[in-house]
């Protein structure tokens, strides 16, 4: 096996080792969606529906970096044209433009789609036609199994490393709390769930007194956190998309509720959670993270925040750049940049797969300082680490130590 290091990999100052498996030199190899000057790539997103501020603004951030990729000459000397497609967040329209991006578009890949269900829809066929879902935006478990779905790759830590941070803290800070937990009723939800409860351990049955589920078509969520206050329980972990999440954190603060609150990470945006929840109603809310924030003043003089600020504000000067769906689509489109670049003259659906599963301490410029990617064949978990953060009322602050879940070997 080859190691090469790469240096100034892409603008932002990426530095990483990859371990190659082919080498880019010798005869061009396509596969579909490739020629001498373009790699077509697709992906869909709720651009519409439940979770449309989500997705919106990963989906312009993702299209914005590859806008400043091309606009610096593209990789190895291809321009990248990303076909981005709503879905509403809704698993049968996400099939019908899946479909429509391989058979019709003839994309190359599958990129950075947002949403459990929604990914959960297309990984069958998607894998049956061996394209690579690649850096998928979703953290559940299931979308890192290279055994049965070789085709299928997430990007941010999955929810058991994160809902174990959660657990950990619990153990330590309030080891004999009374937990109850909102959760969405679907993989998305489930899965934090399950992983609340490895991480707990044998005590998960004395520590949790009460669950409640709901729906994503649910109007409120108010019913639920009445039953959880009802139960006596002195610890809430709401683990639910940002519309839900809001309507929890505002009926918790105006029944006089006052539990330790935990709210994991896709619903944890200021502007579309925080905010419309009220900041005010928000203070002490502990999450996770990995990222850095470009509003924090210890970034000031850092030369990848300086150099992602400056990108926003050139490429998507609407949006607020704290935001983390923002610096998701950075990171995750930076990443899918480094593999395509790897990948050479070999462009085939092979090849990027064989990138994407050997990513040796990769590092990004937004990530936080030690978090590193790594993958193997065996291995479809990028990101495994993240640092417990709490709302202060104006944004998040970092505390504890990072979170580093033992790396799978099988």
């Amino acid at each position: 096996m080859k190691i090469r290091t790469l240096i100034g990999i892409l603008a932002g100052g990426i530095t990483a080792s990859l371990a190659l498996v082919t080498g880019g030199a010798g005869a061009a190899q396509y596969g579909p969606g490739v020629t001498d000057t373009e790699i077509k790539i697709g992906q869909t997103m709720p651009y519409s529906g439940p979770i449309s501020a989500q997705g919106v603004m990963t989906g312009k951030t993702m299209q914005a970096y590859f806008d400043k990729v091309n606009d610096e000459g593209g990789i190895n000397g291809r321009k990248i044209k990303l076909v981005s497609l709503d879905d509403g967040y809704s698993p049968p329209k996400t099939v019908e433009q899946t479909r429509k991006l391989v058979e019709q578009d003839d994309v190359l890949l599958i990129f950075g789609t947002l949403g459990t269900p929604t990914n959960l829809a297309t990984r069958k066929y998607l894998n049956l036609k061996s394209v690579p879902q690649l850096f998928i935006t979703t953290g559940v478990t299931k979308f890192g199994e290279p055994k049965t779905f070789p085709w299928t790759m997430a990007w941010m830590p999955n929810f058991s490393i994160e809902a174990g941070a959660y657990a950990a803290h619990v153990l330590k800070a309030k080891p004999n709390a009374k937990i109850g937990i909102l959760y969405q009723n679907d993989d998305y939800g489930k899965d934090l769930v399950a992983g609340l409860k490895k991480g707990l351990g044998d005590k998960a049955q004395q520590l949790i007194v009460a669950e409640a589920s709901y729906e994503v078509t649910d109007p409120t969520v108010d019913q639920q956190i009445i039953a959880l206050q009802g139960a006596n329980a002195d610890t809430l972990m709401i683990f639910s998309t940002s519309k839900a999440a809001a309507q929890a954190i505002r009926k918790v603060h105006d029944i006089g509720w006052k539990p330790l609150t935990f709210i994991n990470t896709p619903a944890n945006s200021i502007d579309v959670t925080l905010k419309p929840a009220g900041l005010e109603k928000s203070v002490g809310l502990i999450s996770v993270t990995y990222g850095k924030d470009p509003g924090d003043p210890q970034w000031a003089d850092d030369a990848g925040v300086r150099s992602y600020l400056a990108f926003m504000k050139k490429y998507y000067p609407d949006a607020e750049p704290g935001e983390r769906n923002t610096l998701i689509g950075y990171n995750e489109a930076m990443t899918l940049a480094a593999v395509l670049k790897q990948c050479g003259n070999d462009l085939t659906r092979e090849n990027v797969m064989r990138q994407a599963t050997n990513l040796k301490d990769v590092e990004l410029p937004m990530l936080l300082p030690g978090i590193k990617i790594n993958t193997s064949p065996t291995d479809y978990y990028p990101v495994e680490q993240v640092q417990l953060i709490r709302f202060d009322g104006t944004r998040w602050v970092r505390f504890g130590e990072v979170f580093n879940r033992e790396r799978r070997s099988d």
